[in-house]
């Protein structure tokens, strides 16, 4: 989502775009194991993730500041362990819920787009993986048919083709949606909350196959 659409919207509905744009990868930070020299709590990050979601108003916010700063006293951002690339999806995870936050106290489409980019580089960074393999991923014909079905109207990849279309999703629901609204406010936002998921669980598999093919 460029700029120039983000700022067509409110400060709460940009808050909204950058959610549904981080939570595709709220699977994938979840699914494995941390570091333990980060010092960081699954159980952490899925509630800044929870507190994301929720509708926005002062104490949600002012829980989701709280639940921040402490991520940011992490040992996380002083270790100097050289991540593999399973860490690598986690670690800009983690630095996209820190940009999200900076929604809060600065608004504005330009960190939004941030955050949105963020996600999309991540999906096409897995798209490169994949396609750098020397193995032939499990589900090739099924991404092939994908890409296929959209009649050559995208040039990215299938994980990349799958993130903007949840994204556009994302779009059309937050301009029918009130500059009030949080992603769990409505039937819409929950079902594209799950459909965000779902994106998810693949790309957890497909992480896990590239670690046992040696990425």
């Amino acid at each position: 989502m460029c700029g120039e659409l983000l700022s067509d919207l409110g400060p709460l509905q940009q808050r909204v775009a950058a959610v549904l744009a981080l939570w595709p990868w709220r699977a994938p930070v979840l699914a494995f194991e941390l570091d333990a020299e980060w010092g960081v709590e699954r159980a952490a990050l899925e509630s800044l993730f929870e507190l994301a979601a929720a509708p926005p108003g002062d104490q949600s916010d002012r829980a989701l500041r709280r639940a921040i700063a402490d991520l940011c006293t992490a040992p996380l951002f002083t270790s100097e362990v050289e991540p593999d690339t399973i860490q690598l999806f986690q670690l800009e995870t983690i630095s996209g819920l820190l940009t999200f936050g900076e929604l809060l106290d600065t608004p504005g489409a330009d960190v939004a787009e941030r955050v949105i980019e963020g996600s999309a580089g991540l999906a096409a960074y897995l798209d490169d993986l994949v396609e750098g393999s020397l193995h032939s991923h499990p589900a090739e014909k099924t991404h092939r048919e994908y890409l296929a079905n959209l009649a050559g109207t995208v040039a990215e990849g299938y994980f990349a083709s799958r993130n903007s279309a949840v994204e556009s999703a994302g779009h059309r629901l937050v301009r029918t949606s009130p500059d009030t609204a949080g992603v769990l406010d409505s039937s819409a936002g929950r079902e594209l909350l799950a459909r965000c998921e779902n994106l998810g669980e693949e790309f957890v598999t497909t992480m896990r196959w590239l670690r046992v093919t040696g990425h």
